[in-house]
């Protein structure tokens, strides 16, 4: 039995029809089948053994070529597993970079020129010594940095600064103990006592 709303004008799509479903007369009724009475469900009568299939000479030396292989595949495998993470880390850096280069803030590819300019200029009066060529490119980009950004020079300079003055102490209490402690033995060696 099924209930059936009827289509027509507002003030009457609530009205309700009830219909009656009957079932044909003429079509004979079905008898249904059980499950075991279907072919797939039947037990197969015989004793069966099951018997390997012998390999032919194709698959025996893939077999063998995969048993070389072996090794190498799971080194393969172990380091795609680790570069894999590293190329996806690259992979955002890069794309976060892009995104970063596409919404610069003004002035940011001025500044970048004056750095390379500045450390190109330092690499080319850096003639004849190798010390010279350590530090004047980065001495003329950081000269430039410290323009563009004088707080952070003025940060970095006074940390630096203090680090310099502490391992330069380090160093001097070292070379002052070894020198007290290298005369002393030559003192006590021309001592009058000794002789």
């Amino acid at each position: 039995r099924s209930i059936q709303r009827s289509m027509g004008p507002a003030s009457l799509s609530l009205l309700t029809f009830k219909v009656y479903a009957a079932p044909k007369k003429d079509l004979p009724p079905k008898n249904p089948m059980k499950a075991d009475e279907l072919s797939f469900y039947l037990v197969p009568k015989g004793q069966y053994k099951y018997v390997e299939e012998l390999r032919t000479q194709l698959e025996e030396s893939i077999s063998q070529l995969r048993h070389y292989r072996e090794p190498h595949t799971g080194w393969c495998q172990e380091t795609y597993s680790q570069t894999k993470l590293k190329m996806q880390s690259l992979v955002l850096w890069g794309l976060d970079s892009y995104e970063y280069l596409q919404n610069v803030s003004s002035g940011f590819f001025s500044k970048t020129w004056c750095y390379n300019f500045a450390g190109l200029v330092g690499l080319l009066l850096a003639t004849g010594s190798n010390i010279k060529k350590l530090v004047y490119p980065p001495g003329f980009t950081a000269l430039a940095a410290s323009i563009y950004h004088p707080q952070q020079a003025i940060v970095f300079a006074q940390v630096s600064g203090e680090r310099l003055y502490d391992w330069g102490l380090q160093r001097y209490i070292v070379i002052e103990d070894t020198w007290k402690e290298h005369f002393q033995k030559l003192g006590n060696e021309n001592s009058p006592i000794n002789k």
